[in-house]
């Protein structure tokens, strides 16, 4: 589906049983990735349908993870940090021409001539980390500003405006910029602009040590070993405004729900345009691929346009979906640096995506009671399926994969115990019926057993 103008103003809203069928993937999705933990909300319009947790906050103490847990989200820092700018410029404090130099005049010798437009969108020529970038791995703290400083004066590898190059350094300095506009510190800036109008209790823009028990702890990832290690939370001080922000899922859905088009409670709808318009492609050889605005990354999952931004913190990988039109927004929080957060970020999109699909194309379509109470999960030696009901269509979802849309069945239903499989992938059992009994069905001639619980993770602790 094509996401546009031409959408009504009301938004579609997924029922309660396309929500299951999210839930239920989400679930199996992380048990089976054996990722820690994962948080994930999702909402339209300002409205949060969904907020979940699954797995463990804490392996040590097989902690489980809630909806509360905190969680350290980088890179959506820089969204934040978005956002105070272009309230500035709105005020007429800050020009989105302005050069670096009028307010960071430590930069002004060679790095100056840089213009707040051009660090919103990457296009500073700025070193990504710096020449020692080792305060990612705790070799060292995150750099305070003068040290900051020192690492943007430590080279560049682009000229102004000549090309994209991601630098988080650069939106470290529009921090500065923002604290030199408008007097005080960028945590409080953010709160004044953007956490306070929204209510946003459990997001700030550093680490809160005064709320440590409540973070989600975070580990490393299994690529270069069997067992995972607990990483510590540190301040990123003069680099929050790339990288330092907390929040939760929950309050990302109501963060991002304010960026949708005709709510102005932080931007006009021409600002938002503005950040969110694609400028530049992070790959120059594919210029239909994911793009960048201004602190807002741009792309697309299928022929959904979406807009948002992702996070990678030691411990910490997240992912949020923005749909500025209908206002649909799916974030999802993880606590290991090989957390799946984008992949389950896109499975959630391509599963509402097919729900509405299915609604718009068949309005007068329900499923039966009888029905309803056969969806949920099945497993054979073979395998796991889902039996799901989204936007009032029966589908047969195949868990074990990371799009739960591709390879999946229509189904039809016959009677109380058959179904058929009425469209679905060749090399499956298209035309065949579903049977079900007491214990469970056969799909395609294959029995299956209800398998609503999932095995104990133990496997996955450190």
């Amino acid at each position: 589906m094509t996401t546009d103008a031409s959408h009504p103003t009301d938004p579609w809203i997924p029922d309660e049983d396309t929500l299951a069928a999210v839930d239920r993937w989400l679930a199996y999705r992380v048990w089976h990735s054996r990722v820690p933990g994962a948080q994930v909300a999702v909402g339209v319009a300002g409205r949060v349908l969904l907020s979940r947790a699954y797995g463990f906050a804490e392996l040590e103490t097989r902690t489980p993870l809630t909806p509360q847990h905190l969680f350290r989200i980088a890179s959506h820092s820089k969204t934040f940090t978005s956002t105070v700018v272009l309230k500035l410029v709105e005020q007429g404090r800050l020009g989105l021409e302005d050069a670096v130099a009028a307010h960071v005049p430590e930069l002004a010798d060679d790095y100056g001539a840089i213009t707040v437009r051009e660090l919103l969108e990457h296009t500073g020529g700025l070193l990504r980390d710096g020449r020692d970038a080792d305060y990612w791995q705790a070799a060292r703290a995150f750099p305070d500003r003068a040290e900051l400083l020192e690492l943007v004066r430590g080279g560049r590898k682009r000229e102004p405006g000549e090309l994209f190059a991601y630098s988080n350094l650069g939106f470290s300095v529009l921090g500065l910029v923002i604290e030199d506009v408008t007097g005080g510190s960028f945590f409080d800036a953010c709160r004044e602009f953007v956490t306070g109008p929204l209510g946003l209790d459990d997001t700030a823009a550093e680490y809160l040590p005064e709320r440590a028990g409540d973070y989600a702890a975070g580990y490393t990832g299994l690529t270069v070993g069997t067992t995972r290690e607990r990483l510590d939370h540190v301040d990123t001080r003069a680099m929050a405004a790339a990288t330092g922000f907390t929040s939760t899922a929950t309050d990302l859905v109501r963060y991002f729900a304010a960026h949708r088009m005709g709510d102005e409670r932080l931007l006009t709808d021409r600002s938002k345009r503005l950040q969110q318009r694609k400028l530049n492609s992070g790959d120059p050889e594919k210029p239909d691929g994911p793009g960048y605005g201004l602190g807002m990354v741009h792309e697309r999952v299928h022929d959904h346009l979406l807009v948002g931004h992702s996070g990678g913190y030691p411990g910490h990988i997240t992912k949020t979906y923005c749909d500025p039109v209908t206002g649909l927004v799916v974030s999802v929080l993880t606590n290991a640096t090989d957390g799946p957060a984008t992949a389950l970020a896109t499975g959630v999109v391509r599963l509402l995506d097919r729900a509405r699909q299915e609604r718009e194309d068949h309005a007068d379509r329900a499923v039966s009671p009888e029905a309803l109470g056969r969806t949920g999960r099945y497993a054979s030696r073979w395998g796991v399926l889902d039996l799901a009901a989204l936007g009032g269509s029966l589908t047969a979802i195949f868990p074990a994969g990371w799009d739960p849309i591709e390879g999946s069945d229509r189904l039809m239903e016959e009677s109380a115990d058959r179904w058929l499989i009425a469209e679905g992938d060749g090399y499956g059992s298209v035309g065949e019926p579903v049977t079900f009994s007491a214990d469970g069905l056969r799909y395609g001639g294959m029995s299956m057993a209800r398998f609503d619980e999932l095995p104990e993770r133990g496997d996955v602790l450190a």
